[in-house]
Parts: structure tokens; sequence; C-alpha cells
């Protein structure tokens, strides 16, 4: 082992329930509640010494596993492959820096693992790769927190020459390693002086979100929390909004588009982006509706600032091109952003840009931002209703690497009592003011938890 490096002593894993308040659409289906997993991983120093990192995911069950099977099978195959995962790390010997260990372990040990475990299932009922990612971030993320706690540096300031062993050409594949010798991800990322300390939030309006008084059915929680768009833009000061859409059905996604772009307009939101979350089949879907709210509603058009991921996520079996409607609005992959090699995949096809999430692994998402940023792709990073400790990675993710326009955060709309505790300690975050997260309260180790003070023990950060 190196100076700086650390190996995996051992795992843990625990499980978490929570209800929404509201119901959250993705694609063609409706989730009313979730389960998040956290790992504690134990790492230890060339030196001796340990340290102790948290990572937490929610199990993105919609978003990550589309299909015929139901929600609770699905959930119950993601729990049990968390539990397989621990195992794996438990025993999983690799040492160096967290990147190298968390590359090491997808290139080595995740294919492997899921191909071993859907093996005794067919071909419609194994569980898909993204999926499988997701199961993983939460112990990757851990490795990233431990390693801070380790080295009492911020996790997103280890990504320098200081600490690494590699520079980026030890990651990527032959036809693009020279563009990355002697490069490190901090030099995708922002200068630490420029890392700001609020960043814009944007507020999901989801499938199912009523947005005036008569689209109240009476059933809406009487819980303090707004429901309607218009109080939510008033209690948090919002100025950017995402807008979920079906994908397929023309008018229903034009008028919801018209609808909340009105609204936007009413109470002086600038910003607006569009979802379809994987439902489009063919390109003149999305070419056809952007063209007529161009011609139809210009303001409503000029304010949309991006689309999200309208085509289905397997983007090797449905390599559509999109140059046509990358001309018209920036469009950013979201699902199908596996890993870098798929944002190539994307960037070859018109993809503008690429969406970053910490549920896809910490590693995985700065690799994929340092292929998108030499190759002159954008950058946003998108929610998975995080709640909890999983917001933190998140936020600080994005504004560390800078985006087009802040993060996506959406727990506090739909599961804010999962946080109480965490709010607590971290008010900034779990409460969008003037539009805006905070990460003024967040400590200087590791991802600056404060797990301590949130259990209601001593500060040990």
């Amino acid at each position: 082992m190196r100076e700086k490096d650390i190996a995996v002593v051992s795992s843990t894993i625990t499980f978490f329930d929570f209800e929404n308040r509201m119901p959250l659409k993705f694609g063609h289906e409706i989730t009313t509640k979730s389960s998040l997993c956290r790992a504690t991983i134990t790492v230890r120093g060339a030196d001796g010494r340990t340290a102790v990192g948290v990572g937490e995911t929610p199990m993105a069950v919609s978003w990550t596993w589309p299909g015929t099977l139901s929600y609770s099978e699905r959930l119950d195959r993601m729990m049990r492959f968390c539990d397989t995962l621990n195992d794996a790390w438990n025993s999983f010997t690799s040492s160096g820096h967290p990147m190298e260990i968390g590359h090491r372990f997808l290139e080595e040990r995740l294919h492997d693992l899921l191909a071993s475990g859907n093996r005794k299932y067919d071909a419609s009922h194994q569980m898909p790769y993204l999926s499988a990612l997701v199961c993983n971030s939460l112990f990757d993320l851990a490795l990233y927190d431990a390693y801070g706690k380790l080295h009492k540096v911020k996790a997103f300031d280890i990504f320098t020459p200081e600490y690494m062993n590699h520079d980026l050409s030890h990651y990527y594949g032959e036809e693009y390693r020279k563009a990355y010798v002697g490069k490190y991800p901090c030099d995708y990322m922002l200068p630490r002086e420029k890392v700001p300390q609020s960043i814009p939030a944007w507020h999901l309006v989801g499938g199912t979100d009523p947005l005036e008084s008569e689209d109240l059915t009476g059933n809406e929680p009487d819980d303090g929390y707004p429901v309607l768009l218009r109080d939510w833009i008033r209690a948090d000061g919002l100025y950017c909004l995402k807008i979920k859409l079906v994908g397929n059905d023309a008018a229903w996604d034009y008028d919801r588009i018209v609808h909340v772009g009105n609204i936007a307009g009413e109470m002086d939101v600038p910003y607006l982006s569009a979802d379809f979350n994987c439902t489009v089949q063919q390109p003149a879907y999305v070419l056809d509706l952007m063209k007529k709210l161009q011609q139809e509603h210009p303001d409503i058009f000029k304010k949309l600032l991006y689309i999200e991921q309208p085509f289905p996520y397997d983007i090797e079996h449905h390599p559509i091109d999109v140059h046509e409607i990358s001309k018209i609005k920036p469009l950013f992959l979201d699902e199908s952003a596996h890993d870098w090699r798929y944002v190539a995949i994307g960037h070859r096809l018109g993809w503008s840009g690429v969406a970053l999430k910490t549920c896809k692994t910490l590693t995985g998402a700065m690799l994929s931002l340092c292929w998108a940023r030499e190759h002159g792709m954008d950058i946003m990073v998108q929610d998975l209703t995080n709640p909890k400790l999983a917001i933190i990675p998140h936020a600080l993710l994005a504004a560390n690497v800078g985006t087009i326009m802040g993060v996506e955060v959406n727990s506090m709309q739909f599961c804010p009592e999962a946080s109480r505790e965490e709010a607590k300690v971290h008010p900034g975050l779990y409460k969008r003011n003037e539009g805006e997260i905070s990460l003024t309260s967040l400590g200087n180790t590791g991802f600056g938890y404060r797990l301590d003070e949130i259990e209601g023990k001593s500060h040990h950060d």
C-alpha cells in the first residue's frame, strides 16, 4: 500500500423504508413508497489507522427497472443484491484511492455478480445493469467518505495528484487514453475557491401533481407542506421547474408544458426543463412537440433550458440519432448514461449533455464528467428523490463540478419526514430557501454528514 491508500476492512448495510406524502410517477409507473439502503464501511490506511464511511442510496425500482414484474418483487431482488454486494465488498482485498478501488470493483466484480444473480431468471425478468449500479453506489460512496475522514479532507478535494495514484489515462480505453495523460478529475471540476455554498434547486412537477385547485381530489395530505405548484413556488422561492411528461400522448405532454409554463410566467419563474423518462420511441415525437411550442408559445419555449432522456435507456440497442433535436434544445442523457462508455455512444448520436447521479456510483459519475467535459458536453446533476444522508453527496457533486443550472432536489416534496433528523443539523439542505439549497452546515471531512450529531451523539467530524 502507498502512503495515502486505503483498504476495506469490513462492510455492513441497513435498510430504511419511507412513504411518499404524494405519489410520484416515473414513466408509466406511480410510486407511493420507497426503501433506502445504507452502507457502513470501515477502511484501514497504510499506517494502520482506521476510519468509518457511510453511503446511502434509495432503491430506485421504477426508475432503474421498468418491466412486468411487480414493484415488490423488483424491490426484493434489489435488496437481496445489496446483500450479495455487501458480502463481496467484505471480501474485496483491493487497496488504493477510492476511485481506483471503486473502478476495479465495477470492472472486475459487478458484472459477474449481476450475471450470476440473473442466471436463474429468463431474459424478461433479469435485473438491469442500471439497478445493479444503484445497489453498488452506496458502497462506492462510503469509500470516499471513509477516505476523507481518514485523511481529514473533504471527499471532493481528493481528486488531485496529491491523493490519486493514477492520472485519468488509467481509466479510459485505448481510443481515448492519450487525451487524459497528465490530467486528473480536478482539471474538470470547479477550483476549490469557486465552489458555491448555495446552489439553485430544481423542483419536480410530477405527472400526477395537481396544478390547480380543481385538480384536488380531497385525498391530498394536510401536513403543513404545499400541494399546489403556485404554493410551492411562493413557499420556497423557486425559480427552476422540471416537468415530468408521459412520452406516449403528445397532446397531454404539450398541454402539460404549456400549463406549467403559464404558471411559470405568472410567477416569474425563469427556467424550465422537460423529462420524458425514456418513454418516447421516435425523434419526431419530440421534434414536433418542440416546434409547435416554439411557434405557439415562444416565451415558454425560451424558458426551456434542456430536455432530459426522451428515448429508451438501453442506448446500445436503441441507437437513435438525435442531432436534429439537439439543434433545437440541449438534450441530456440520464438513464442511458450508465458510465462514460455510454456517454461516448450518446455523444456520437448527437446528445449534447449528460445528467450525473451519485446513485450510479461516484466513481462512475466522475469518469462520465471527465469524458463529457473533454468532449464539449454540458453537465447537470439530477435527483433520485434522495432523502436522509443521500442528498449530501448528490448536492456536493453538483456544487463541485458545476452544472448548467444548480441541482435537482425533490425529497422535500415527496418524503420530507424521512429526513426530519438530518434537517435539524442541516436545515438549509432539506428546505429550499429563495430557490436554493445551502451547503454551509456541512463538516470538513468526508462528505461532512455530521452523523454523530444527527443521531444525537457527540460531534466527531
